[in-house]
């Protein structure tokens, strides 16, 4: 279980076993105006070769204790999502690619 704290610019850290990872920014829904997916940074360090993991924003629950978010994946799971880096990033209107991150986490559309 990982967890992300909260802070206001939402560069949440997020606390795990190895190492600390943040959400880097986060995907909205144009048309419905709701987060989609917290995009996730790992690895790099200041910025360079850093690597993002879009995570689903249905798969995050708030836990009140932790003052942030948690997620039921362990490192292996994380280390293994479906991530790009800052010069390959996804083209988000192709839902192909949505749905091959939503298969990963086992997310359900409608």
């Amino acid at each position: 279980m990982f967890s992300f704290s909260e802070r206001d610019d939402f560069a949440d850290q997020m606390v795990g076993v190895a190492k600390a990872h943040a959400f880097a920014d986060q995907v909205i829904d144009k048309i419905g105006g709701q987060v989609e997916y917290a995009v996730m940074s790992t690895g790099g360090f200041l910025g360079i070769g850093e690597n993002y993991s879009p995570v689903p924003w249905d798969s995050l629950v708030y836990d009140v204790n932790l003052g942030g978010y948690v997620i039921d994946a362990d490192r292996a799971r994380l280390e293994k999502a479906p991530r790009f880096n800052a010069n390959a990033e996804p083209n988000w209107s192709d839902r192909s690619y949505a749905e091959r991150v939503d298969e990963y986490w086992q997310v359900g559309r409608v």
